[in-house]
C-alpha cells in the first residue's frame, strides 16, 4: 500500500470528521500537530472556580478546568457550548475575546502540543451543580474551588494565576 492508498483508506475510517476523530486515529495526529482546544474559566458570586477531576493517561490525575478540543471546521463558540453541555451539564454565556492564548508543550509524542484559548464563561443564575452520582475521584466530577488546588494536572498550571 503506498501513501495516497493509506491516507484514503484512514479518510474512510474517520467518516465525518467534523463529529470527531476515531481515538486512535485522533492519538496518531496528535503526534503530528498541535491541537487547538478552548478551556472554559467559570466563577462564581463568591469567586470560586469551577473546575473537574481527570484521571487521563496523558494528563495523569488532578483537577482541570472543563475544555476540548476544536473539532475541523468547528467555531470556538460551538466548542465552548459543547463542553459546557457534556461537562457541566448546561450550556454557558461566555465573553468573546479569550483572556489567555497558552502554547503547552509536554513531553510525550501522543497529545503533547496544544495551542489552549482560554475563555470567560458564566453559568445560568439558577445553576445546582449535579454530579450525577460521581464521586469526587470519578474522572468528570466537579468541585468550586476557593483557591487553585495543588494536584492540578500538569498542562493547566498555566492558569493558577486565573483561578
Amino acid at each position: 500500500m503506498n501513501v495516497a492508498q493509506a491516507i484514503r483508506y484512514l479518510e474512510k475510517q474517520v467518516g465525518n470528521s467534523s463529529k470527531g476523530l476515531p481515538i486512535e486515529i485522533f492519538y496518531f495526529i496528535s503526534r503530528l500537530t498541535p491541537m487547538v482546544n478552548v478551556d472554559l474559566l467559570i466563577k462564581d458570586e463568591q469567586g470560586r472556580t469551577l473546575l473537574s477531576w481527570r484521571d487521563g493517561r496523558y494528563t495523569g490525575a488532578g483537577w482541570h478546568i472543563p475544555g476540548g478540543i476544536i473539532r475541523f471546521k468547528e467555531k470556538w463558540e460551538t466548542r465552548i457550548q459543547q463542553v459546557a453541555i457534556t461537562e457541566i451539564g448546561t450550556r454557558v454565556k461566555f465573553d468573546p475575546h479569550p483572556i489567555a492564548i497558552n502554547q503547552i508543550v509536554g513531553s510525550q509524542e501522543t497529545r503533547g502540543h496544544f495551542i489552549s484559548i482560554l475563555f470567560r464563561c458564566y453559568l445560568p443564575k439558577k445553576f445546582i451543580l449535579n454530579n450525577r452520582g460521581l464521586t469526587d475521584k470519578d474522572q468528570g466530577f466537579l468541585k468550586w474551588h476557593k483557591l487553585c488546588p495543588k494536584n492540578m494536572i500538569k498542562v493547566h498550571d498555566v492558569y493558577r494565576k486565573f483561578i
